[in-house]
């Protein structure tokens, strides 16, 4: 009789990693940050609930806020000196 072994189950995928990736991307892009930050947000509870750490979606939401707080703060900048000089002027 021959000996046959089962085969081994293949590893469970990461549900979140592709909406990681995807999120990295557009929060790369300056002006679609907030949108990967939204899906790097979502892409990163996706696999926190599947057990998974996802790099690419907490690298996602690092730059996506990066981007959000430097543009709130030029923004912020613009506005001012912008009052500053019709004050003046």
């Amino acid at each position: 009789m021959a000996d046959y072994q089962a085969t081994p189950q293949p590893a469970a995928a990461d549900p979140g990693n592709t909406l990681g990736i995807v999120g990295l991307i557009l929060a790369i892009i300056p002006c679609t940050s907030t949108i990967g930050l939204v899906l790097s947000i979502v892409a990163y509870i996706i696999s926190r609930r599947a057990g998974f750490q996802n790099g690419k979606a907490l690298a996602g939401i690092i730059i996506g806020a990066a981007y959000l707080v430097v543009g709130f703060i030029l923004q912020v900048t613009m506005g001012l000196i912008s009052g500053i000089f019709q004050m003046a002027g």
